[in-house]
């Protein structure tokens, strides 16, 4: 009995942990591009420490945590190491889009794979699109 191998909870905890790069760096960047005046103009208000985060920071860090959500999940989605090692290629539990690309390919029918790879890529440049139409790869 595992835990968390061959499970889809393993394959979302695995996936996340490692998908982090691409979250803490849209993080990091917005929570540095605030500065400290709005931090001081909070403390001069006696805003608490909680208070002064759920009511500044949080709301000028919100396009770092839009761009860190989609950046995380897009590169979630194309995964396939972490997938194969931790969920496997378990068709209807653990099986997701790059496996199924992988069997496509094993198996020779290279038409699916394209479909299938090719729908990755248009997803992949709607996402960009997204971002970067809407102003969320900037910190405020």
């Amino acid at each position: 009995m595992g835990l968390l191998p061959f499970t889809f909870a393993g394959l979302v905890v695995a996936s996340v942990i490692y998908s982090m790069p691409f979250v803490v760096q849209p993080l990091q960047q917005a929570f540095t591009a605030i500065g400290d005046k709005p931090l001081e103009a909070a403390a001069t208000l006696r805003a608490s420490p909680w208070d002064t985060f759920f009511t500044v920071v949080l709301p000028l860090a919100r396009p770092g945590f839009i761009t860190a959500t989609v950046l995380g999940f897009a590169h979630t989605v194309g995964e396939f190491g972490v997938v194969l090692m931790i969920g496997g290629n378990i068709p209807g539990k653990t099986q997701v889009l790059s496996m199924a690309i992988y069997n496509h390919v094993e198996a020779m029918e290279y038409a699916n794979a394209h479909w299938l790879a090719g729908g990755m890529l248009c997803f992949s440049f709607l996402v960009l699109l997204v971002l970067y139409s809407r102003g969320w790869n900037r910190p405020t």
